[in-house]
């Protein structure tokens, strides 16, 4: 008796021309495609898996996707009219890979859709199995998955933070600023924070537990306000370079020298071998209260577009994410 494949629609989120400046929504747009919900036959294939996405991060560093450059970068731009792809969480309706069985929940890199085939051993590997279920599912978008690991390594392994020593985070009300913040209080530093309201900059002081905060925008001389810094700085995204086809430079280096500061970039996926050491910290800290997280959800795919362009004009108030099924 031959089994019936079932195909269902699958909607997805599409590129629909490369970005100059700030994206708009019409630089993208929803398709309906078709899947068949079973794994290819192949003989030789021992690592696809077949997901049923859950939830999808926004995140700033997509917008570097989102061009085709004329010069080097260290991301590939995505394909036109192909799914935009990023971090999520998923469910695993089949699978050939050994790590993963059908049932499992796992967060990674996906497609900005409703199910993604992943047939690349390379993307195979880039998943985490969920261990953990008695958190949010969406937690994996942000402080369970890619941002808090971003957080934990930019602080501790980068910045290294000892007590009392004083700490400045800006962007400090987005998915990683929030957490770098209350990390760096558990730690006994002085924290100051930056963001682009008073909403959030209330939220700084009066939920994540900041010392001191600040409107960048209302700054009058911004240089002056971090003219004390002396230290070292770990540097994981600059959103307010994304969206400009020329790079800003940098401006008064010599004081790396006066200061005696150390400037350092990171990868974040250079440190996912530290993510159950991470677990083991942050996990405890959820339960007893000790951490405030706070997320903007977006309901649906079609919410995506708009979710995705609001990061770059300071819409989102949290981690931004959008949810694709709540199964």
């Amino acid at each position: 008796m031959l089994s019936v494949v079932q195909e269902v629609r699958n909607k997805q989120v599409v590129l629909n021309n490369y970005v100059v400046g700030f994206p708009k929504e019409s630089d993208m747009e929803i398709r309906d495609s078709k899947i068949t919900l079973k794994l290819p036959q192949d003989s030789n294939d021992t690592t696809s898996i077949l997901l049923k996405n859950l939830y999808v991060s926004c995140d700033p560093y997509i917008r570097s996707h989102m061009t085709k450059y004329d010069r080097p970068t260290y991301v590939e731009p995505f394909t036109l009219g192909a799914p935009i792809t990023g971090y999520g969480v998923s469910k695993v309706l089949e699978s050939r890979h050994p790590n993963y069985q059908k049932g499992d929940l796992v967060w990674g890199f996906t497609g900005w859709e409703e199910y993604t085939l992943v047939t690349s051993p390379q993307q195979a590997q880039m998943f985490f199995k969920i261990e953990h279920k008695d958190v949010p599912l969406s937690y994996y978008t942000g402080i369970l998955g890619m941002p808090g690991m971003t957080a934990y390594a930019g602080l501790y392994e980068v910045g290294a933070p000892k007590e009392g020593d004083r700490v400045f985070v800006s962007a400090a009300s987005g998915a990683v600023g929030q957490l770098v913040g209350q990390f760096a209080k558990l730690a006994g530093c002085y924290v100051v924070g930056s963001a682009g309201s008073k909403e959030k900059v209330d939220l700084l002081k009066n939920k994540f537990g900041f010392d001191e905060a600040f409107n960048y925008k209302e700054e009058e001389d911004l240089d002056a306000a971090l003219r004390r810094i002396h230290g070292r700085i770990p540097v994981c995204g600059l959103i307010s370079q994304y969206n400009l086809m020329e790079p800003e430079g940098v401006h008064s280096l010599f004081c790396l020298i006066t200061k005696c500061i150390r400037m350092e970039g990171f990868m974040v996926s250079d440190y996912y071998h530290l993510y159950q050491k991470y677990l083991e910290m942050i996990l405890p800290h959820i339960k007893e209260g000790k951490i405030s997280y706070v997320e903007d959800v977006a309901e649906g795919l079609e919410s995506a577009l708009s979710a995705l362009v609001g990061l770059f004009s300071g819409k989102n108030v949290g981690k931004q994410l959008v949810v694709v099924d709540r199964e």
